[in-house]
């Protein structure tokens, strides 16, 4: 009885195969609030924090989740330039900001978290992500799903600074 072996060829091909993917799928890594906390308030050159606001529901979510955060250009991007949250608009943990706690609020068929709806400014709609400088004060929340080059356009609008030169507008019709 004779085994069969791999062919030299086809291994080489895997193994490429294999590189390339390991080089484009650049992931993103997502820390709690409190994690993200800690690393603006310790590290020498804190960055600044972005919170994707999602739901176990969430189609929207999980198409953005795919879509964009998987990008290989926005997780590059995201991962230089900001301390990355995931927030369950539901969850039901505590969560400690400028010393006061916020908690889960039963409301209808779900609720809510107190946390995730003052980051939305009460607007409860998911996707939502939300920046905050290095000093966790709030830059914009933006509500709805993005594609990966449109999203990258407002990271970029908040990564870069370029919010504290020229309002969203501006910005936006000089790059059409």
């Amino acid at each position: 009885m004779r085994s069969k072996s791999i062919s030299p060829k086809f291994f080489l091909f895997f193994l490429m195969g294999l590189t390339a993917m390991a080089t484009s799928a650049q992931q993103v890594e997502w820390l709690s609030w409190e994690e993200a906390v800690a690393k603006a308030e310790s590290d020498a050159n804190p960055k600044k924090i972005f919170i994707d606001v999602y739901t176990d529901w969430c189609g929207w979510c999980k198409k953005m989740d795919k879509d964009t955060f998987q990008n290989a250009e926005v997780a590059a991007y995201m991962s230089q330039n900001f301390y990355m949250v995931k927030l369950d608009g539901e969850g039901k943990e505590p969560i400690e900001y400028r010393g006061k706690t916020f908690k889960f609020v039963p409301s209808g068929r779900r609720g809510y978290h107190e946390f995730a709806a003052a980051l939305m400014q009460g607007r409860m709609s998911y996707p939502t992500v939300i920046f905050l400088d290095e000093k966790q004060q709030m830059l914009s929340p933006v509500p709805g799903y993005q594609k990966p080059d449109p999203f990258l356009k407002i990271a970029k609008y908040f990564g870069d600074n370029i919010y504290k030169e020229k309002d969203w507008k501006t910005y936006d019709g000089e790059s059409k």
